[in-house]
């Protein structure tokens, strides 16, 4: 029976098109700091568990509520003995959950010859094999972005309207000034009023320079613009957004190709990370999606968002073995704390039953 066990900046004048968030004034900055008292050398071993303990329940409460998470705890829940017929439903879970055909027949196969050469106790130990299956898929893309090899390192950020592509600009603006980047935004996708003005948002919030040219100005010249104000400022980091229409509209795609042919007449090796935003709940359509994005502007990396939603859960597997791109974050939730640096063993951890034992 399957058996089931609980773990115990120096601020510069902001030029005619550029709106700035100010930070508020240093309040005594003068005033003497009194020294802190000694602090003990070996931490006590109980807390850096807990801390990676306390990560670990973050996936699992962000991502139990997909049809991945859920169709495995109820399979392995209602169907403990070992047999093909046990594979034959996971096979089809996998499937509805947009792990993909192929990636799920292959992976099926795999346990089932496992299975016939005795390979497994029982259905727990199935699991097992499974969890270390899907880990592997993924170890591959799992890959953080370093924006240390250039200076300004330019982002270029792409996607179809509606992935949550300028607020994973927001997020990503927060995480690098909060690592001590200098970090400038760049307006780019002027089709939209609307996201210009959610990016300038995001740059007061975060306390992070925009540079704009308003509605229907042309997005090349305003991320070139940007690219020379990094430049001159000796910015760490410039995160361009663009415009996301529909990725079957050939004006986009152009326009694409324009930005980036622009950017390499400052750069000839910008932009450094091409980073598409993939929405969580959009499942296979997602594969095509970057396919015609990458063979416009090059795609080297991916965020999937809404995966705390009502995401399936497998697009990420599907994503990784059609394409091989690096996962560089994922949204797990509204804040800018829930978009995380992909990591693979917490990812599928967090689609497995709860109380499953894990060697």
């Amino acid at each position: 029976m399957l058996k089931f066990w609980k773990k115990k900046p120096a601020d510069q004048g902001a030029g005619e098109n550029e709106e700035v968030a100010t930070p508020a004034a240093a309040e005594a900055a003068q005033a003497p700091v009194p020294e802190a008292p000694p602090v003990a050398e070996s931490p006590s071993p109980i807390e850096p568990a807990a801390e990676a303990s306390s990560a670990k329940r973050g996936w699992r409460e962000r991502l139990s509520g997909s049809s991945f998470a859920r169709g495995l705890s109820s399979l392995f829940a209602r169907h403990p003995k070992l047999d093909d017929s046990l594979l034959d439903e996971l096979e089809t879970t996998l499937i509805t959950a947009d792990v993909g055909i192929e990636a799920s027949t292959s992976l099926v196969e795999n346990l089932r010859k496992r299975m016939h050469k005795r390979e497994f106790a029982d259905a727990d130990a199935l699991l097992q094999a499974l969890r270390q299956e899907l880990t592997a898929l993924l170890k591959p893309v799992q890959k953080p972005l370093d924006v240390n090899g250039y200076k300004p390192f330019v982002v270029l950020t792409v996607g179809i309207n509606g992935v949550g592509k300028t607020t994973t600009i927001g997020k990503l603006a927060r995480r690098w000034r909060d690592d001590q980047h200098q970090v400038l935004l760049a307006a780019g996708d002027t089709f939209r009023a609307a996201a210009v003005e959610q990016l300038k948002t995001w740059g007061e919030r975060n306390q992070v320079p925009v540079i704009s040219q308003g509605q229907d100005a042309d997005a090349a010249s305003v991320i070139f613009d940007a690219l020379q104000a990094a430049r001159s400022r000796n910015a760490d980091v410039l995160i361009a957004d663009t415009a996301g229409r529909l990725h079957t509209q050939g004006g986009l795609m152009d326009e694409l190709g324009k930005i980036a042919r622009v950017l390499k007449k400052l750069d000839p090796e910008a932009p450094h990370e091409v980073l598409m935003v993939i929405d969580g709940t959009t499942g296979q359509n997602a594969i095509s999606q970057v396919r015609q994005f990458r063979q416009i502007v090059g795609v080297t990396g991916l965020v999937v968002t809404k995966l705390d939603g009502t995401a399936k859960g497998g697009v990420v597997f599907a994503l990784a073995r059609e394409f091989g791109l690096p996962i560089r974050f994922v949204g797990l939730g509204e804040t800018a704390t829930d978009l995380r640096v992909f990591d693979a063993e917490a990812y599928v951890d967090g689609l497995l039953p709860a109380d499953f034992a894990r060697a």
